[in-house]
């Protein structure tokens, strides 16, 4: 709501600037870091600045950082000070205490001085009069050491919520005084080399937004865990925001692309639904809050609205570009929000610096993986990673803060949550489980700040681990984190960018997983040469999209439970099916944007779909489906047309209210050229018409028929992707799933060398791409060879092996 400004001058009474005590955020902004502190500052500077271009901030005033040395001196708080600071041990938990409980006690039993105090009423009743009502405000601690580019110091010092009343101001104010002198702070500061008296506090003196009757949460202008640069990440959860930051719900999470809604879509990239267990309330009495259950309709229910998401997006993009500008160099932001139930109105509550992906170099590829075997177990719990390292050590199974020395440096710290009070032995752990909490989490946070792997929100990893139990910590492969029984072998491989040479044939990925794309997308490429859709189905969806279509058909009471369970938020089952696929290709899409990405059509087997859930009900037995009813076949097929339709509305739905038109389709197992015609035909009934808003059409080159009718596929298909797998099997007569003959396959073969290099030959005749998604180039250096030697446009590599075959595609171009 505009508000007209108030002069400084009615509160101010001692000289300006930097002996001020009192100022409006309006009158501070970023150079203002050391007088407000960075929170304080922050504000200012969006008040300023983005509040003209929509952005909404709760107004306030701050104290000052000479307020704060005032308060010292006048009460000769600063010799004592250092004293009890020079007798600590910060790295002894015991040491730490003693000290912390010493040096609050001494600012708290401070009185304030009258010109400082007299100062304080006069603002709050201004504020007063700003709302035309005395408000209730959160009263937030600003250090003028908080939220740098190179040090969060998120959570060292209090916030007080729900405040009431000048005297309620006052106290609120030299608690947060007191709290330069938390455990955790002292410790903090220790770590980074900082000096304790050095650090000055200023205090906010913000209008509380109602979001204990709506939601709140954190976003961040990347993604935390990559540092992939186009995305925004959204948490959220019901009351205030306190439950969010500090971990005490699983929250809901939202991705949106930034490049694309930057140009009208509505790219919301990923949702998923959080427990969203409890609200976080006033209760009763000033600075009093309390948690209460939220009923399970409202955790089956997201927090925001799709419109409230990219309106918070469209914000985290605004405050981004303001910050980079401001310091003319790239600044991720990590920001607060909350959502007013009186009004309906969001709010961008604090704004800082990201300070761990945003100081990492972009020219060094750190990658871990399990190794040891082929087959990994089965994890005995999983969770939201955090990172993509893996860490292991002995289980501690920590339930309070009462325990924290039991805890023993390069343990694995196993909780409920954390708070910043846990942050002492968090510097000690090899890794961090927590029941609660989200990837904006203070677990999350700090995790990411010490370089350790951490999986948050497993909601029974404290039941389910033992206090010295060997585990080991995997991050390495997406968003889902998985812990393991006993210390499994691992390597980290470290890989120096900018030595890498750049080669003629290009060099794309086969890419399944959308949880692993963002991380992916940092290794160097020219694209996506193959995004399965089978993965999606399987591990996202995981029913058949016939049983979400006909439902009724479900007659087993346990698949009639799992498929309730899984589609609960989806009153219409089909758009479960629609909503998952879309996002899952939009991920990977997103992740690879402006890059191509060659999405290839379903292709199970029957067998394959059978095991979906539902599966059975709805598909033939067959002798051998790796002949059968598979790829094209199915598309035009009464049976199964309906089943497409959704496959190609969810496509549709990326490529057009998305925008991600990088998308490229493709067509697996298409026996002859009238079949290609045909799902040609039915596509653009759905929708995807071949040429319209540049969709290109590509056929996967995996069968005889392929090669052998190579001039007349050029008709019909923009381009070509040869299937070395598919292509060995049915030109050498074997089945490559059957153990007997598995000695004969072999994609060297002649005779299938001769089927690939007579494919290469024909489609670049009629003017065509083509490409290789086949394992063969990755498995055999001298197969890369071959294929460069034919002048094949583009060799598709799982991402393992890519950096090992562009090396060797380098040198037999001659660049290396």
């Amino acid at each position: 709501m505009p508000l007209t400004p108030i002069p400084a001058s009615r509160v101010q009474q001692t000289a300006p600037g930097a002996k001020a005590f009192v100022l409006w955020l309006e009158e501070v902004g970023l150079s203002d870091l050391s007088l407000v502190g960075g929170k304080n500052a922050s504000l200012g500077e969006m008040i300023r600045h983005l509040t003209q271009q929509g952005i909404s901030v709760p107004y306030g005033f701050t104290t000052t950082a000479y307020t704060y040395r005032h308060f010292l001196q006048a009460n000769g708080l600063e010799a004592q000070l250092a004293a009890i600071l020079d007798a600590v041990n910060p790295t002894d938990v015991q040491s730490l205490q003693e000290c912390g409980r010493k040096a609050r006690t001494l600012l708290l039993e401070a009185p304030f001085p009258p010109e400082v105090e007299a100062q304080i009423r006069m603002a709050y009743r201004i504020l007063g009069e700003r709302y035309s009502h005395e408000p209730d405000v959160a009263v937030r601690s600003s250090a003028t050491a908080e939220d740098l580019p190179e040090a969060s110091f998120a959570g060292q010092q209090e916030t007080y919520l729900n405040v009431h009343g000048e005297a309620s101001v006052l106290e609120s104010c030299k608690r947060c005084f007191a709290s330069v002198f938390t455990d955790r702070a002292i410790s903090y500061r220790a770590a980074k080399g900082f000096d304790h008296l050095a650090i000055d506090l200023s205090v906010c003196i913000q209008k509380m937004v109602r979001s204990d009757k709506a939601s709140s949460g954190v976003m961040f202008s990347l993604d935390p865990e990559t540092g992939f640069p186009g995305v925004v990440l959204v948490s959220a959860a019901y009351g205030l925001g306190e439950n969010v930051v500090q971990g005490t719900v699983n929250p809901d999470e939202y991705i949106v692309f930034k490049p694309t809604l930057a140009q009208g879509h509505r790219t919301i990239l990923h949702k998923r639904l959080g427990s969203k267990a409890q609200r976080m309330v006033y209760a009763g009495g000033t600075h009093q809050t309390k948690n209460l259950p939220v009923p399970h309709w409202e955790q089956e229910a997201f927090a925001l609205s799709d419109d409230e998401v990219l309106q918070l997006a469209r914000w985290a993009v605004l405050i981004e570009e303001h910050y980079t500008q401001v310091r003319g160099v790239y600044t991720p932001m990590d920001i607060e929000w909350a959502k007013d139930g009186l009004s309906g109105e969001l709010f961008v509550v604090q704004a800082r610096p990201e300070t761990v992906q945003s100081q990492k170099s972009r020219q060094t590829l750190c990658t871990y993986r399990l190794t040891g075997t082929l087959k990994q177990p089965e994890p005995l719990i999983t969770g939201r990673s955090v990172g993509n390292a893996i860490g292991q050590g002995k289980a501690r199974v920590i339930l309070g803060v009462q325990q924290l020395e039991q805890f023993q440096p390069g343990e694995v710290l196993v909780t409920d949550r954390t708070d910043p009070d846990w942050e002492p032995i968090m510097k000690k752990a090899s890794a961090i489980v927590t029941d609660q909490g989200g990837r904006t989490c203070h677990a999350a946070i700090i995790a990411r700040e010490l370089g350790i792997p951490a999986i948050v929100g497993t909601e029974q990893g404290t039941a389910l681990l033992q206090s010295g139990q060997a585990v080991t910590i995997s991050c390495a492969t997406g968003d889902v984190g998985r812990v393991y029984n006993g210390l499994l072998p691992f390597a980290v491989e470290e890989v120096h960018l900018e030595q890498l040479p750049r080669t003629r044939t290009r060099i794309l990925m086969n890419v399944g997983n959308p949880e692993e794309a963002f991380g992916l997308a940092a290794i160097p490429n020219d694209g996506v040469g193959l995004a399965r859709l089978e993965f999606i189905i399987a591990n996202h969806i995981k029913i058949h999209p016939l049983a979400l279509l006909h439902p009724e058909q479900i007659t087993d009471r346990e698949t009639q439970a799992q498929l309730s369970r899984l589609t609960r938020a989806y009153p219409d089952k089909s758009r479960y099916f629609v909503d998952r696929l879309a996002q899952g290709v939009g991920m990977i899409a997103a992740a690879f944007y402006p890059k191509p990405v060659i999405v290839r059509l379903s292709d199970f087997k029957s067998n394959e779909y059978a095991h979906l859930i539902g599966g059975a009900r709805f598909e033939p037995l067959e002798e051998n489906p790796m002949l059968g009813w598979r790829g094209a076949s199915r598309y035009c097929d009464p049976r199964f047309e309906e089943a497409f339709a959704l496959e190609c509305e969810a496509l549709r739905l990326v490529r057009g209210e998305m925008g991600l038109t990088n998308v490229i389709l493709m067509i697996p197992f298409c026996r002859t050229p009238q079949e290609g015609r045909q799902v040609l035909a039915r596509m653009a009934q759905q929708g995807l018409v071949r040429g319209v808003q540049g969709l290109e059409v590509y056929m996967m080159c995996e069968l005889p028929s392929n090669v052998i009718l190579a001039d007349q596929f050029s008709e019909i298909f923009d381009g070509f992707s040869i299937g070395s797998n598919d292509l060995t099997q049915l030109t050498l007569g074997l089945d490559r799933d059957s153990a007997l003959v598995a000695r004969l396959f072999d994609e060297r073969d002649a005779a299938v060398k001769r089927m690939i290099a007579m494919a290469i030959q024909t489609f670049k005749a009629h003017g065509r791409k083509v490409g290789i998604c086949g394992q063969a180039p990755s498995d055999y250096p001298d197969f890369a060879q071959f294929l460069v030697e034919q002048g094949i446009d583009s060799i598709s590599l799982n991402p393992d092996s890519v950096l090992k075959t562009l090396l060797e595609v380098a040198r037999v171009e001659g660049i290396v």
